[in-house]
């Protein structure tokens, strides 16, 4: 569909062949969109420009896993510099949205990396703000802001202290219980959203089902941390999003949490990517979490960017 009010014209691009057109307000995914395409997690019909003349003045594009029918996750919104560009940005993202998801559904969370300083940095600061008023008058809102860390080959790695012992995770069955068990006293938010939902058994299982599946690495890579005993720990799940090796979950079971574990935890999900000769492992966590942070801290993570959540009612 292509929807024009005025001297604006606001349509999805037609293919591969406009993602030049696209790429005109530039932003760190840009290098992406053109495998995405190619792989089914993105789709033209999921790419909107807003055109004045032949200038781009907004985009915006929703991203899912390859052969899903709908959209996971909303990632890219920009507008031009130029005035009345917030309303712009409404106007796009009410004609695309209208187009894109189902009647009556509730929109999937946009997600937006900044840098780390962004609230320093005045002109960062204004863009941002210019994409949270336009977001706002749609209906979203600021839902959670979060650290994203690299580790990169060659930073040190803290070696084993024998206080814990690893090993693979035996099925499915034996994670979701320790993953139950770690929501007790949780600091992250999704998860903290999740329990006022639903059960700590399904909350679980929701992520395990929506998350791990997609991940491209083999399960003798999971690892669940005992003491020399064999009672569980807790566990760490390095694995491959479309993306980027990561530390995609990790956690100490209550009855053992403020004995300094995570820090040994982490190290063995570092170590067991690292042997894979990876280029850079990536990980995150709430800017809340603040003892997760400082973990990835100590363990040699550099805060490279934050990311803003933002969800609709």
């Amino acid at each position: 569909m292509t929807a024009v009010q005025h001297d604006l014209t606001m349509r999805p691009i037609t293919g591969r062949e406009e993602l030049d057109l696209f790429s005109r307000l530039p932003y760190g995914l840009d290098h992406e969109f053109a495998d995405d395409l190619e792989s089914g997690r993105r789709r033209p019909e999921w790419m909107w420009v807003a055109l004045r003349g032949d200038r781009l003045v907004a985009r915006a594009a929703w991203w899912s896993r390859p052969h899903e029918s709908r959209p996971m996750l909303f990632d890219v919104f920009d507008v031009a510099e130029e005035p009345g560009r917030v309303d712009t940005g409404v106007r796009l993202l009410t004609a695309a949205m209208a187009e894109i998801l189902p009647k009556g559904g509730r929109p999937p969370e946009f997600i937006r990396f900044v840098p780390p300083d962004w609230r320093e940095d005045p002109g960062v600061r204004r863009a941002v703000e210019d994409r949270v008023a336009a977001l706002e008058r749609t209906g979203a809102r600021l839902f959670v802001e979060r650290l994203r860390f690299d580790w990169h080959p060659g930073t040190p790695i803290a070696p084993p202290t024998g206080r814990l012992a690893f090993r693979p995770v035996a099925d499915r069955e034996e994670l979701l219980a320790l993953m139950t068990l770690v929501l007790d006293g949780t600091l992250d938010a999704h998860s903290r959203d999740d329990l006022g939902r639903m059960t700590p058994e399904r909350a679980a299982a929701e992520h395990y089902d929506g998350e791990f599946d997609g991940y491209t690495a083999h399960q003798d890579w999971w690892r669940i941390a005992t003491l020399p005993g064999g009672e569980p720990v807790g566990f760490v799940i390095p694995a491959h999003n479309s993306y980027n090796p990561i530390i995609a979950y990790i956690g100490v079971v209550p009855a053992h949490r403020g004995n300094g574990y995570i820090g040994e935890i982490l190290a063995e999900g570092t170590r067991v990517l690292a042997a894979e000769d990876v280029p850079r492992i990536r990980a995150a966590t709430d800017l809340g979490n603040v003892p997760m942070a400082q973990a990835f801290l100590r363990g040699g993570y550099v805060n490279f960017e934050r990311e803003l959540n933002f969800t609709w009612p």
